[in-house]
């Protein structure tokens, strides 16, 4: 199974500033509680291997524990801030991102324990989230690249977003007050890099627009497409596809439905703001419409479905 982040979009639109190093570590700590079943919660540490940083993002595993050790550290004494709203208020919070850090120099490993505020906005998938795989930021050099393709990931399901006042674009990017207050700065050292870096390693091309006030820059918005991929082989004898839907099963369409909604290719029929089993309710849903059943069957072909 292909390795899957899920944060809680409180979480993707939290004022924060991490580094790279920062980013892959949390991003490895997700998917290590994801993979192990061990979950995520306030008292039990996460193992991260440097052997896992090192071949997920391509370096030496000498370097990669120097850096996720490094990476602990600074992460201690970083925090995030976000929005909590209820139907009278909203909450503005802030905390640690984590609350322990161990590292053990014989194992090559650090263990970190996420603080209680931001164990929630991990775990609790039935609320709003983005979902997306590790290998797509895997080769993103920039720590503002990841940001933005997290926050576009938020918006998959419409391929743009609204505009992005300036000042926020810069908290959501962690892009700190005082670094390229000029516009033109960053332009080119933080939105130009993050963009082409975005449509040379990830499964999204971006471009964006700049919008005005006069003269002045007040914000940003993007739009951005789904990169083709090949799709899977349907072989040209299966029987007759509207044979294969009528004789589907409302058993087979759920059992299917639930792996079709962890497929990274049906991501382009993700709302993104639905948990994995409210769209895989949905897929059930689209299964039953023929032009749709045709549609995802080459997708129903790759997670395991075979015509009887």
């Amino acid at each position: 199974m292909k390795n899957i982040v899920v944060k809680d979009n409180a979480l993707i639109n939290a004022s924060y500033n991490l580094d790279l190093a920062e980013q892959r570590l949390i991003l490895l700590a997700i998917v290590e509680a994801r993979e192990s079943g061990k979950g995520i919660n306030a008292n039990d540490p996460l193992v991260v291997h440097a052997e896992s940083y090192a071949n997920q993002f391509n370096v030496h595993k000498n370097t990669a524990y120097t850096t996720l050790k490094h990476a602990c550290n600074a992460l201690f004494l970083r925090q995030f801030s976000y929005q909590q709203e209820d139907s009278d208020n909203v909450e503005y919070v802030k905390s640690r991102w984590v609350s322990e850090i161990r590292y053990i120099e014989n194992e090559a490993v650090v263990k970190l324990i996420f603080a209680p505020a931001i164990v929630p906005l991990i775990t609790r998938l039935e609320k709003h989230f983005t979902k997306y795989e590790l290998q797509q930021i895997s080769n993103l050099s920039s720590a503002y690249a990841i940001r933005l393709y997290e926050l576009l990931a938020a918006w998959r399901s419409t391929g743009k977003t609204p505009i992005i006042e300036l000042n926020k674009f810069r908290q959501k990017l962690g892009v700190n007050k005082t670094d390229y207050a000029i516009i033109s700065d960053l332009k080119k050292r933080v939105l130009d890099i993050s963009i082409k870096q975005l449509n040379e390693h990830t499964d999204i091309t971006v471009q964006y627009d700049q919008h005005k006030k006069g003269r002045s820059i007040y914000g940003f918005s993007f739009s951005f497409k789904q990169k083709k991929t090949s799709e899977p082989f349907v072989d040209s004898k299966s029987p007759n596809l509207i044979d294969i839907f009528e004789k589907m099963t409302d058993k087979q369409r759920h059992l299917f439905a639930n792996k079709l909604s962890e497929l990274h290719e049906m991501g382009q029929y993700s709302e993104g703001t639905e948990s994995f089993q409210q769209f895989a309710i949905r897929i059930a849903e689209m299964l039953k419409d023929f032009k749709k059943f045709q549609e995802l069957f080459p997708y129903l072909q790759k997670v395991g479905f075979q015509a009887a």
